[in-house]
């Protein structure tokens, strides 16, 4: 069983290291939830490409190749937020599973 103390201390070595104060020097770049913003950004900007793309195909002004790696690349982004987002959901339950 790990002692109290020494869980204390790791965690704060932990939080301490993520935050950049090591040291005194400040962290650089964004936080989580500026990433996960600029995430769910780049997802809504390829799905509304992916549509621009439809629509200049339905008007008969761009390739059909150029369509389908719009749709393709808006498809990737939209899984990769979906996983990110189950891995959030799963992280959070079991913060609140933990016991104090």
């Amino acid at each position: 069983m790990v002692a109290p103390l020494i869980a204390a201390k790791a965690y704060a070595a932990a939080q301490e290291a993520a935050s950049g104060i090591a040291g005194g020097a400040a962290a650089a770049g964004p936080d989580f939830g500026q990433m996960v913003g600029q995430v769910i950004n780049q997802t809504v900007g390829d799905s509304r490409a992916a549509e621009a793309q439809m629509t200049a195909q339905v008007q008969g002004k761009a390739n059909l190749i150029d369509v389908v790696t719009a749709i393709s690349s808006a498809q990737t982004s939209l899984t990769t937020m979906m996983a990110v987002r189950d891995q959030m959901i799963a992280s959070y339950q079991q913060i609140m599973n933990m016991s104090i």
